[in-house]
């Protein structure tokens, strides 16, 4: 989302800027440019070439003024209305009387150039450079070849050049520069942007540590004591079981971190790693399908099978059964009679039955509106 504000406040001020460069374009060409023109009809040998340039020049601008209405750019036109805005000064100056290059009558030496400018305002400011020197290489030419090549006249060339090339290159210096600090800024805006979630994610990662380990004080830490001060005995059956259901746990709590399309398949399949290591046959039989339940209510349904599939001796199976507002984990196996922790979510439901070594335990949730 940060990124499409950014380049709808770029579009923007790419738009801003070929509007206020069409403006002065229009109010030097069809202002100036066309006051000088008709001016000194008198002193055109052809008007009719000179009006046709002027025409090229307008139509460009006025292709200008669509696109703009239409939120478009040039883009693979812009090569050919160069073409015509330098067509129209070479066509202005092979009619120009001799003697009038930049003069007063040479009504194209200031007009031209801005039309290229406006076609070229969104690219590098190199391609407005090299087409205000191609502009201005047009207009030596015919000074060299048809003028009397005096001092006076390259004084004259030299000085209507500083405007010539000097304005509209201005303009395109700002437009560049303020393009350039607009990408810069929003360069950083999205830097800054991403050290704030980087530090969001450091800091939800550090919340999420620390309450996995509140999880596991409780049980896995005196267990780990006990084995470390050794008043636990690891050769202990007792203890072996509550290592197994322990590691079971923590698999458990490392397994709701993972986004998976099934949380709760996903975490019984980690639950039934630890059997599998110890060698206990599981099998996993799932039927229909099931809300998601909450975190809460996941670890309701599988810490009794999680205890037993911990403490099975050679095999069990897991079923799991959903429908769309029920959910119910079962397993059965060969564990020996066991005590089954009473679930902490209210909803949950957890029954039991022991015959000999066999064990058969369900949690069913069911989802309330």
């Amino acid at each position: 989302m940060t990124d499409a504000v950014e380049e709808a406040t770029r579009a923007q001020l790419r738009h801003g800027l070929r509007i206020a460069t069409l403006i002065v374009a229009m109010a030097i060409v069809f202002g100036l440019g066309l006051a000088n023109l008709l001016g000194h009809r008198d002193v055109h040998e052809s008007l009719g070439t000179q009006l046709v340039a002027f025409a090229a020049l307008g139509a460009v601008l006025v292709g200008e003024a669509v696109l703009l209405v239409r939120g478009r750019s040039w883009g693979r036109l812009r090569g050919p209305a160069i073409a015509v805005v330098l067509g129209a000064s070479v066509l202005s100056y092979a009619a120009l009387p001799e003697g009038r290059t930049s003069t007063g009558v040479d009504w194209i030496f200031g007009a031209a150039n801005w039309v290229g400018v406006v076609v070229l305002l969104d690219r590098p400011l190199r391609a407005a450079a090299a087409f205000l020197l191609a502009h201005e290489l047009v207009a030596l030419l015919h000074l060299v070849l048809f003028d009397d090549l005096s001092r006076g006249a390259l004084a004259r060339f030299a000085t209507g050049s500083v405007s010539v090339i000097g304005f509209p290159l201005c303009l395109a210096v700002v437009a560049a520069v303020l393009l350039r600090l607009s990408a810069a800024a929003a360069n950083s805006r999205r830097e800054i942007e991403q050290m704030r979630i980087a530090e969001a994610v450091a800091a939800e990662s550090h919340r999420r540590r620390q309450q996995r380990f509140a999880e596991l004080s409780a049980t896995t830490v005196p267990l780990l004591e006990g084995l470390a001060d050794g008043s636990l005995r690891p050769e202990d059956p007792v203890v072996q079981r509550r290592c197994a259901i322990e590691a079971a746990r923590m698999r458990r709590l490392f397994a709701e971190a993972d986004n998976v399309a099934n949380p709760l398949l996903h975490e019984l399949r980690h639950c039934i790693d630890v059997a599998d290591r110890k060698g206990v046959v599981v099998e996993l039989d799932t039927r229909g399908q099931w809300p998601e339940p909450p975190l809460a209510v996941r670890r309701d349904l599988t810490e009794a099978v999680l205890i037993v599939l911990a403490t099975a001796f050679s095999r069990a199976r897991v079923t799991v059964i959903g429908s769309a507002d029920l959910v119910s984990v079962s397993v059965v196996a060969d564990c020996g009679e066991m005590n089954m922790p009473s679930p902490a979510t209210p909803g949950v439901q957890v029954e039991s039955l022991n015959n000999d070594d066999t064990v058969w335990v369900e949690a069913r949730w069911q989802r309330t509106s």
